[in-house]
């Protein structure tokens, strides 16, 4: 910005200072002459010189009053001027120093003054020396020498006219003037009279919107008495430069309507308004314009088209209007250029480059910085190199704009070594040139480099910007580095960028990220300026470590501060109702996205998937799934994994088939949903056809891919090749170990599952919450009750890991299916949280298996308050008074189930026969071989009486019951399943049965002999675990 001297102020003498050099008595020669003679060997500057001509001529005329001659006031005039120092050898009237030019105007003015008393006349001329050398800063775009000489003029009276004002309003019009000044000209315009006159007003109109101060400028605009041309592009122009474009088009309109013709200028304005806001039809009706008016061949005119048509990729029109003009200047080239670049054409627009050259036109440094980015944007390196030999060859290498585009166009194309030798040859000065090897060292995760950048920013002297911080910041997000992130939060806060957004932004993202969700907040509570970046940020960072309530207050805390919802926020509040799940947030929100117009928005669409398949509702997943206008993998995974997470496994497994049908490529989140829900179902054969593909796509080798494997098998019953997966994994996590332990747990191979956690723990693997799990578990189902004792006290002391919900139910287990039920009912009242009802249900369960009333009916009072319509309160209780022989207790039990409407689950168990399975319920007849299978059933059971078996009758029914039943209809369904599997799988193949609650005493003791007479292997997988028969033994050790 230009500086506006402060204009020279001298005061006239006064009446005092002009008495004291005129006496009473008529001066003699000699008299006046010493008072001037020691000024002549003093060096004055033009300046003062014309000050002192004018305080010189105001006592001439003084002394002309009085009794002095003309001869002697000319004499002491002469002395004034006549300085060999200042005036000898000058004859340059044009000057703009007193020179001999004005000496000899001077001396006119004397004459004018003296010989005729004409006093005005030599004022007048006086006054227009003043406007000429105003007129000549101007030509000589002098603009602070000007507004100083109107400064004078005003200060001494002169009285400007509309021309002089004109003058000076234009030579500040390439400079950028405080609004203050602006207005003291505009008050002083308006104190002479012109403030309505379009001389005056057009400049200053033009003043006004080039210094950002647009409203004023509208104001001027509206006082004018009449509007030329000029005055109508002043106000178009302004509008257009200062973002307020569509005032501009109206005002253009209103010109059309009052029959104004317009300029060049002012059409290239109203096209550059329309270019700006995507007004591209309006744009099409003003070209219309332009062809009637005859200004289509006006250079500024169609470069202002090719610059619409570019915007909106109308690529046909751009090349007809550049082909059409007969003159091209490099602004055409570089429009066409530019739009080509940003649209990706790239080699279009490097083509177009070589037409420039071959027009003979020297392309400047802002053509080959367009050229640059878009071969950046490309991923071109060869040809970006090639521009960068020619800006070197043409001397425009060391241009700021060139140097920054070719750093960038290294970063990009991730030549960093490149990079690094075209920084250091720049002088970096320049903070955006640290800024962006910042960002290409940040691509590589080089922390260290990063830091170095910084430290040497830091010993140089360059400020760093809202831009420097960042790139490091989110280096440490991507390395998960909190404590180099801390510390560039300190530098934050030492270069006073604390409160900046962007800044902010991204410290909040790296805490939230890093799980210093409390920093994040207080980050987030700091800001001055509601932005939504950061509020939806904090809001993914919640759903990131599953505090989906959190997320979803403060999403209702963003609605309520009336910040405006983007499409980030919007999904991710809606991933956060899936989380819940919250089916009827999850649809206000749904609500919210249409009422938005981001209805159709591909990331909202996935999170709905979420949301409506996780809770279950699969016709509404399957209606937002027709309408997601890109069908990726995303919005396939987020159907198949919410139909899993929500038990929908089946569903799960028929759109993984769909998925596959239509050609849609899975990756290895789709592979793991699929086996996961494979795995609930125990659908081993679907599970072993995604194993196979999952090899065949190479992401077999992932150790993703090797953890659902391991928990797939182990679900189907297939413990060894659970271990056959883990074994040959290169590499094992945590999830690994888990899945492992987990695995030999539920298969009742407890003392493998505790060598495997002691393994893990000697291997330098820290264990977690679910590791504690499967290892506690583990000891539940073998009876080592001090050892999981020992390891749950070693999780709060040795590991400092707060015992969840499930841990103290595995405790409570342990103790109750070894028989120490008053111990399990201690711990329990003495648990620091509250018991839940799977608590009281493993309570009374292990109160059913020992037969102890008294502890069993406190566990099923507690039970029946927290969940009444749970049947298995019920069934538990009935069960143990049954067992006890209490059998009006049992009845009262079943009738107070029953006159609370609450049902018990029938027992029911399946098993897969050649891709097809098979359901049976008690005493089921309905299967089309249920002869053939109750004809086996029978040849089982009298083989293996023949060895030992004897059936134990129901000891659920009393005596009398007894002798009432058909022992036939009361067959359990794992019997029948096991008998159908005999009949219909080959004699290799494993018998696998799936029942949905535990397996009673006399089944699990039939089993038993059945697989030693069959001499095959039966695996049946209850409510609560596996067991594994084989030649007459179960894996449980008739533990369980």
């Amino acid at each position: 910005m230009v500086r506006i001297a402060a204009p020279f102020r001298r005061s006239r003498p006064s009446r005092s200072s002009l008495e004291h050099v005129a006496p009473k008595q008529q001066p003699s020669r000699s008299r006046v002459t010493p008072r001037f003679s020691s000024l002549l060997h003093h060096r004055e500057s033009p300046r003062d010189i014309i000050i002192r001509a004018r305080h010189v001529f105001a006592q001439c005329l003084h002394w002309s009053s009085s009794s002095l001659d003309s001869k002697q006031v000319g004499s002491c005039w002469a002395v004034h001027l006549d300085k060999p120092s200042l005036l000898e050898g000058s004859s340059s009237v044009r000057s703009l120093s007193l020179k001999g030019g004005e000496k000899l105007h001077a001396r006119r003015i004397l004459g004018i003054g003296l010989s005729g008393r004409d006093t005005d006349g030599a004022h007048k001329v006086f006054d227009d020396m003043l406007t000429r050398r105003i007129a000549a800063c101007v030509a000589n775009k002098l603009s602070s020498e000007a507004v100083g000489l109107l400064c004078r003029m005003i200060a001494e009276n002169i009285r400007p006219d509309e021309n002089t004002f004109a003058s000076v309003l234009k030579a500040c019009s390439g400079n950028r003037i405080a609004l203050h000044f602006v207005k003291e000209i505009h008050g002083k315009i308006v104190c002479h009279g012109f403030g309505t006159s379009p001389l005056v007003c057009n400049p200053l109109i033009d003043l006004y919107s080039k210094n950002g101060f647009i409203d004023d400028a509208k104001r001027v605009f509206g006082t004018l008495r009449s509007r030329d041309s000029i005055s109508w592009v002043a106000m178009i122009s302004g509008f257009s430069q200062n973002g307020r474009e569509r005032e501009a088009l109206l005002l253009f309109c209103r010109m059309h309507n009052d029959a104004v013709r317009p300029t060049p200028y002012l059409l290239s304005s109203t096209l550059s308004a329309c270019t700006k806001i995507d007004l591209f039809k309006l744009g099409e009706q003003v070209h219309g314009l332009i062809l009637r008016w005859g200004f289509s061949t006006q250079i500024c005119v169609c470069n202002a088209l090719l610059t619409l048509y570019c915007r909106a990729k109308d690529w046909m029109s751009a090349e007809l209007i550049f082909s059409g003009m007969e003159f091209r200047d490099g602004v055409s080239y570089n429009s066409l250029i530019a739009g080509l670049a940003q649209h990706g054409l790239c080699d279009e627009a490097v083509k177009l480059f070589h037409s420039m050259l071959a027009d003979c036109l020297k392309p400047n440094h802002v053509t080959v910085a367009t050229l640059l980015s878009a071969c950046a944007d490309a991923g071109y390196l060869r040809i970006g190199e090639q521009l960068h030999s020619y800006a070197e060859k043409t001397g425009i290498l060391s241009d700021i704009v060139i140097e920054g585009s070719l750093l960038d166009l290294y970063v990009k194309c991730s030549d960093i070594e490149t990079a690094h030798k075209c920084f250091l040859s720049t002088n970096r000065q320049n903070v955006v040139l640290w800024n962006l090897m910042l960002v290409a060292f940040g691509q590589s995760d080089n922390l260290i480099e990063l830091l170095e950048i910084l430290r040497k920013m830091q010993i140089k002297g360059i400020v760093p910007n809202q831009y420097t911080f960042p790139s490091i910041l989110k280096t440490c997000i991507s390395l998960g580095t909190l404590y180099q992130g801390e510390q560039i939060h300190s530098h934050i806060i030492k270069n006073g960028f604390q409160h900046n957004v962007y800044v902010c932004s991204v410290l909040l993202e790296m805490y939230a990220k890093c799980g210093k969700l409390d920093s994040a907040r207080n980050i987030l509570s700091r800001l001055t300026e509601e932005d939504v970046v950061s509020w939806t940020t904090m809001i993914a960072g919640y759903v990131q470590h599953d505090l989906f309530g959190e997320a979803l207050q403060l999403f209702k805390e963003m609605q309520n501060r009336g910040i405006q919802l983007d499409n980030i926020g919007l999904s991710s509040a809606i991933t956060a109702s899936a989380g819940i799940p919250a089916l009827h947030e999850g649809r206000q929100i749904h609500a919210q996205c249409w009422v938005s117009g981001f209805s159709l928005d591909l990331s909202i669409g996935n999170a709905l998937l979420s949301l409506y398949s996780r809770c279950g509702r699969i016709k509404e997943a399957y209606s937002v799934f027709q309408k997601v206008d890109v069908e990726d993998n995303v919005s396939w995974n987020a159907l198949i994994s919410g139909f899993g997470q929500s038990g929908c496994h089946e569903e799960a497994l028929r759109v993984f088939a769909r998925m596959n049908k239509a050609g849609v490529e899975a990756n290895l989140y789709t592979f793991c949903s699929a086996v996961k829900a494979a795995a609930s179902t125990a659908n081993m054969i679907f599970g072993r056809q995604t194993h196979a593909a999952m090899i065949t796509t190479g992401y077999y080798s992932k150790t993703e891919a090797s953890n659902v494997l391991i928990t797939l098998y182990a679900k189907c019953g297939s413990i060894c090749e659970a271990k056959r997966e883990f074994d040959d994994m290169p590499e094992k996590n945590e999830v690994s170990w888990n899945a492992m332990i987990h695995g030999y747990s539920q298969h009742g191979y407890g003392v493998e599952a505790v060598n495997l956690f002691d393994q893990m723990m000697r291997q330098g693997m820290t264990p977690n919450s679910i590791s504690f799990v499967g290892a506690l578990s583990a000891c539940s189902h073998v009876g080592l009750v001090e050892k999981g004792l020992k390891y749950f006290e070693s999780m709060k002391v040795d590991f400092c890991l707060v015992p969840d919900p499930e841990h103290y139910v595995c405790i409570v287990d342990l103790l109750g299916r070894a028989g120490h039920l008053r111990r399990a009912k201690k711990f329990v009242e003495e648990m620091p949280i509250e018991p839940d009802a799977m608590i009281w249900r493993t309570l009374l369960s292990a109160c059913t298996i020992h037969k102890h009333v008294g502890i069993g009916e406190f566990a099923a009072c507690h039970l029946q308050e927290m969940e009444p319509e749970d049947s298995a309160a019920y069934v538990l209780l009935s069960n143990m008074y049954a067992l006890t022989g209490k059998w009006d207790l049992r009845d009262s039990a079943r009738r107070v189930m029953k006159e609370r409407g609450v049902k018990k689950e029938p027992g029911r168990s399946w098993i897969e026969v050649k891709n097809s399975v098979h359901a049976f319920y008690v005493g089921d007849r309905l299967h089309p071989l249920t002869d053939e299978i109750y004809k086996n059933l029978g040849d089982l059971n009298s083989r293996a009486a023949e060895i030992g078996y004897v059936e134990k009758q129901c000891s659920l029914w009393s005596d009398a019951e007894h002798g009432q039943k058909d022992p036939m209809r009361f067959v359990h369904s794992e019997k029948l399943a096991i008998a159908f599997g005999l009949l219909s799988l080959p004699e290799l193949i494993p018998v696998r049965v799936i029942k949905n609650i535990r397996i009673c005493d006399d089944c699990h003791n039939w089993i038993k002999f059945v697989s030693k007479i069959s001499s095959r292997t039966i695996i049946v997988r209850d409510a609560y675990r596996f067991h594994h028969f084989d030649d007459g033994l179960c894996s449980c050790r008739d533990y369980w």
